[in-house]
């Protein structure tokens, strides 16, 4: 069967749904549960408070839409296209979130200069350097699959070839899992959260050539996997902010988001899509970046002046601004520049 191609806007319209549900999580549920502001939704946190399961949806999007992207590509312009799509907004994002922690947090959330310097290599989570704002703690678990796929594109992605790693991916967390690996090689596994990417990598598979019973067991273990870990974390946010998490309800969303994923691998959801779901879909990875710490420091300050319906309404939009600003200020006419320069051939200078 020939692989297809084509953007595939339902997908954007999934990431518009998982970044909202993050945005939520933290606004509505996990700023008050957390001690960083005043402003209580008594009726809405009982359903935010699964928000954030939109980072598992992520996650998966990552695993399908990642492997597509980086079909027929060599290594070094894998590295390129992740660079480009994203370092710009990061770098930006990171400096925004430093200069209004340390000009308005009143010391609640401190960055120092080493840290803020070790962030923007988004690679500060290796030596164990505190992130500048909490949500990029996920980049850390994007960043190790990006070197799954790399691999892959070192050695030539085709269908068999991505279908063995994905059992191999899947067999050593398992092993991992059962305690029979060193603690280290989690580094590499990813075990919280490998059967998301794992998962939608298969899923690419099914999209590309189709249905077989490899494929489908693959979904399959990882959604069982999924679900075996998902409780367990859900347990631990229970205990963090001293509330309810509901079991059945975190495997209702986790099912659900398998579900609308094979429907997409399937191609049944293709007429849902529309192509100006790409213009906001283009915002989310920005408004995920700059929403978190930026959002709790204009809660705490301004909570007891603005009535508080009116004050998260109004953060929401100014966020969504922010990110509008750095999708069209930042990205698109940095990302063809940066593209340019990392894709030009090394030069030998002799002297």
């Amino acid at each position: 069967m020939e692989p297809t191609r084509g953007r595939l806007h339902e997908v954007d319209l999934l990431r518009i749904f998982a970044a909202v549900a993050v945005m939520g999580y933290h606004y509505l549920f996990s700023a008050y549960a957390g001690g960083l502001s005043g402003l209580r939704f008594p009726h809405v946190d009982v359903v935010a408070r699964y928000g954030y399961l939109g980072v598992d949806l992520f996650f998966t999007i990552s695993g399908f839409v990642v492997l597509l992207s980086a079909w027929d590509r060599g290594p070094r312009s894998f590295l390129v296209s992740r660079a480009v799509r994203l370092y710009p907004a990061y770098w930006v994002a990171v400096t925004l979130t430093a200069l209004v922690s340390v000009a308005f947090s009143q010391g609640r959330f401190p960055v120092t200069l080493p840290q803020y310097l070790a962030n923007l290599t988004m690679f500060n989570s290796l030596p164990n350097i505190q992130n500048v704002d909490v949500v990029y703690w996920t980049l850390w678990a994007e960043l190790r699959f990006y070197a799954m796929i790399l691999v892959l594109t070192w050695i030539g992605i085709t269908a068999r070839r991505v279908t063995i790693f994905c059992w191999a991916w899947l067999t050593a967390t398992v092993i991992h899992q059962a305690g029979l690996l060193p603690h280290a090689t989690d580094l590499v596994l990813n075990t919280q959260f490998a059967h998301y990417f794992i998962a939608g990598m298969a899923l690419c598979l099914i999209h590309r050539y189709g249905v077989t019973r490899q494929r489908l067991a693959i979904v399959a273990i990882s959604l069982g996997n999924a679900i075996y870990r998902g409780i367990g974390f859900a347990d631990r946010v229970g205990i963090r902010y001293h509330t309810a998490i509901h079991r059945p309800v975190v495997v209702a969303i986790i099912v659900a988001i398998f579900a609308v994923m094979l429907a997409i691998a399937l191609k049944l959801t293709h007429r849902l899509g529309r192509p100006w779901f790409a213009v906001l879909g283009a915002l989310t990875y920005p408004l995920y970046l700059v929403h978190a710490h930026v959002g709790f420091i204009i809660f705490e300050r301004l909570g007891d002046q603005v009535n508080h319906v009116l004050l998260v309404a109004a953060t929401m939009l100014l966020m969504v601004g922010v990110a509008a600003a750095l999708h069209y200020g930042v990205e698109r006419p940095l990302a063809p520049r940066l593209k340019r320069l990392l894709s030009r051939p090394a030069q030998l200078v002799v002297r």
